[in-house]
């Protein structure tokens, strides 16, 4: 039954990935050139360049701003992550007593104390 819950989840999450690739492409754009135009800002020695600089970064942050659901996508590649993350983990390894070294000093220590 768990697997089938991953299963169904990271479905979901893979289909909420690819619908919004386009928006998450249009942010990761939209950043890179407001990234560069900030590095521009701060150099700018003129205030005439940095006023047209400003309103060139505004109007690249309004259209970073319409990428938003991006975000969801990126949650969705996290949710695909954690799916991908989980899907062996139901499969635990036994340990033995015998071979755990812990469990084995624990007896031992345990021997010396009441000799």
């Amino acid at each position: 039954m768990k697997k089938f819950s991953l299963l169904l989840a990271g479905g979901v999450a893979a289909i909420i990935l690819l619908s919004t690739i386009g928006p998450m492409v249009g942010l990761l754009v939209g950043l890179a050139i407001l990234y560069f135009i900030f590095k521009k800002f701060l150099k700018a020695e003129s205030t005439g360049g940095k006023i047209v600089l400003g309103i060139i970064g505004f109007f690249v942050l309004m259209a970073s701003i319409h990428n938003a659901p991006a975000i969801i996508g990126v949650l969705a590649a996290y949710v695909l992550y954690l799916v991908y993350k989980n899907w062996n983990s139901s499969k635990k390894a036994v340990v033995k007593e015998d071979t755990d070294p812990f469990v084995n000093f624990e007896k031992q220590w345990n021997e010396l104390n009441n000799h």
